[in-house]
């Protein structure tokens, strides 16, 4: 087997476990589920940046990484200040 062939199977055994994790929480768990996907997205954002700074990285690759990299940063950014937001909503009015 190529190193091809193992990525792509690792990628649909990883889709396949994600869905079926998520497809079974229950609504009061998505705000630590969401905490979840925020540190799985950190992890991405650190394989696209090795694969964008790879040595003998393409121009293919350097472009894609680059978009992986802006697309996980956002998905990390975007669902923290989610999180916190939802968080907010469960103190109490007198708390700072």
């Amino acid at each position: 087997m190529s190193k091809y062939e193992i990525a792509i199977w690792v990628f649909m055994l990883a889709a396949f476990l994600g869905f079926e994790l998520i497809r079974r929480v229950s609504p009061l768990l998505h705000t630590p589920l969401m905490s979840l996907t925020n540190a799985i997205s950190a992890i991405a954002v650190v394989g696209a940046i090795l694969i964008t700074g790879e040595k003998n990285a393409t121009m293919l690759s350097k472009v894609l990484g680059f978009v992986a990299v802006v697309a996980a940063v956002t998905n990390v950014v975007s669902g923290y200040l989610i999180t916190d937001r939802m968080l907010k909503m469960f103190k109490k009015r007198g708390d700072k």
